[in-house]
Parts: C-alpha cells; structure tokens; sequence
C-alpha cells in the first residue's frame, strides 16, 4: 500500500523515516521545510509497504502552472512534477528486494502518480547510500560523476586521507593564526547569509542559489539537532564559513562562503578539515563534500578530491515520465518558442 504525507504530519513522518537503517538528514521532514520557504514546492513523503518490501521516498511537488515559462497558459493545481529536495534523496528501500516486489511497487507508484496528475519525476540519487541501483526498475538511472567523501574513523586516517598540498595548506593556515570555531547562533546565520550572497555573487552563481532569510530562519528553527556553521577566524575576522547539515552518523557540506582577500591562507582547506575531525569526535561515520559543478571534474572537485582521492562515491539521477502524452504537450508548448533547445539534456525538458 502506498501513502503520501505532508509537512503537515512531520511528527509521523519523522517518524516513518527513522525505521530505515541508512535514513539521512535529507528526508527529515524538517529538511524539506527551508526548501519550500525557498519555493521548491511541497514537500511529500512516498510511504510503500507490502508483505516483501517497504520503502520511502521524499520529493518536492510542483505546481508546473507556477513555472514562468507557463504562467497564465495552464490551469493552476491541475498538473505537476515532482523533484527530490536540493541535495539528495530517492528511494530507501528496505526488505527482500526481489523483481516482483521492485515492480510491483514501480507499478503502484506510477499508478499513483497518473492519478494525482504527476506528470514526471527528477531524482538525485545518495552517492553515500547508493540507492540508484536498486532503482533502476522504475527509472531512467545515469551515472554523471564522481563525489568525495571521506571516512571518519579516526582523525589519523582523515588525516592519512589528505594529499600532500592539503597537509601543507592546512599547516601554513594554522601557521599563520587561523583558528575555526562553530555555533548556530542567529547572529552567525546573518554573517553566513552576508558572506554567502558576496561569494554567489563574485562567482555569477543562478538566482536559485540565493536564499532569503525565510530559508536561513527555518534552517535555523528547524534543524537544531542537524546543523551547524563552522568558520575560520583571522585576527578577530571571519574569513571562510560553512554550513554543514548532519544526521544518522552522516555529515554533509551544504553551503560554503568565504572572503576572497584572505584566499592566500586557504583557510577553507582547514576549515573542511576540522568539520571532518570534529564529526570524528562526535562518532560520525562520513563526511560526504560532494561534487564538482554540474558532476564535472573541475576545479571544484579537485579541491575536494585532495581530502580523500580514494573515494568511490558517485552521483547518479534518475528520470521517469508518467504521462507521455501530457509530456509531449508540455513540450510542444515549449517548442513554440524560439529560445527553447530540443536538444539539451536538461530533464523535465519542458522546464528547460
């Protein structure tokens, strides 16, 4: 049988969540409330469960009449799209994970789906529990890049893990007198909030990675067992800061800022460091850093990379349509317009 929940029922949903062995943060009902402040729709918990198998699975419903490229061409709460809330989520599936149980639980939730008007579905998948596998069934699964994450099982061995020019970033940070410190006080997420907005904007990052203060409020409100700022101070000055959001023995890095003038200290190599030694501490088993920008090996993801290049975590998604033919429509719509490029690989291509 197949249920949905809202946010409106987070103490059952909570509660669904944390009878699977491998739960994270990411499908805490709480999670998903910073993200429809930040109006990626409403969030929903898939609950499924037959005498073989019971799984779930966290997603942003979207109201595809809300989408600019529609406004005022489609009826309001007609048809919708669904979405796992930014970072990463799909199906946790628990049991004996047989063919017929997998497909016959695709079945259900496609059927579901048709019926509520759901016309697709656009998965990131765990890199750290590695549930597109299993998923495979029921969607459209491609493998895009590699993540970092590193082991904290003791802090030797985070150390071990780093390269050589990490060891030496990190010396000459504390060398030079930085020092990192963390809190969640309200007056730290408004620095954060200030430095991450500078750093978006030096970087000509998308509109969608700015957030208002309604996400940091309910970040702040709604993960007090799940979140932390950690930062790099230099002579009385904050630096480099982090957000990093944790549950069930798993450390994620969520959002980073840092001052450009002080980018000859790296202290942001330092700062990763220490999360890492303190979730260590604490008995957390991973620190997953993530990828590159759009799953490339660039920059971004050789900076990460030099934490632990053992790594074997990677980043895949998963497309499904549920109803063709209304996709097709949408994309017809789409087609219409002169700026739209049938060929991208974007996914839903008529959101492109």
């Amino acid at each position: 049988m197949l249920t949905a929940l809202t946010v409106d029922e987070s103490a059952k949903w909570n509660a669904i969540v944390k009878e699977y062995k491998k739960y994270d943060v990411y499908y805490l009902a709480n999670y998903t409330k910073a993200f429809k402040e930040h109006g990626d729709g409403e969030p929903l918990l898939f609950h499924y469960k037959d005498g073989d198998i019971k799984a779930i699975n966290v997603v942003m419903k979207r109201d595809i009449a809300n989408d600019r490229k529609f406004k005022g061409k489609l009826p309001n709460n007609t048809l919708y799209d669904l979405a796992t809330p930014y970072g990463y989520g799909g199906f946790l599936i628990e049991g004996n994970k047989t063919t017929n149980a997998l497909q016959a639980l695709a079945r259900e939730y496609s059927s579901f789906c048709v019926s509520e008007g759901i016309i697709s579905e656009f998965v990131r998948f765990h890199p750290v529990i590695k549930n597109a596998e299993c998923s495979k069934s029921f969607y459209d699964v491609a493998q895009l890049g590699r993540t970092v994450n590193v082991s904290l099982s003791s802090q030797q061995s985070i150390w071990g893990n780093l390269s050589n020019n990490k060891k030496r970033w990190v010396k000459k940070a504390r060398e030079a007198g930085v020092e990192v410190c963390a809190g969640r006080e309200p007056a730290l997420f408004q620095e954060f909030k200030r430095m991450y907005e500078k750093t978006m904007r030096k970087n000509n990052a998308q509109d969608y990675y700015f957030f208002d203060e309604p996400f940091y409020q309910s970040v702040m409100g709604e993960l007090p067992n799940h979140s932390m700022i950690f930062y790099a101070i230099y002579k009385g000055k904050k630096i480099a800061m982090v957000l990093v959001i944790y549950g069930n023995r798993q450390i994620h890095h969520h959002l980073s800022a840092s001052e450009q003038a002080f980018q000859n200290l790296a202290p942001t190599n330092l700062l990763m460091y220490e999360v890492a030694c303190w979730g260590s501490r604490q008995g957390f088993d991973s620190f997953h850093m993530g990828g590159g920008v759009g799953s490339k090996e660039d920059s971004l993801y050789q900076f990460k990379q030099g934490f632990n290049k053992k790594s074997e975590t990677y980043f895949s998604v998963g497309k499904k349509i549920f109803n063709e033919e209304v996709y097709n429509d949408l994309v017809e719509m789409r087609r219409m317009e002169d700026e739209f490029d049938e060929s991208a690989l974007f996914f839903p291509l008529y959101r492109l």
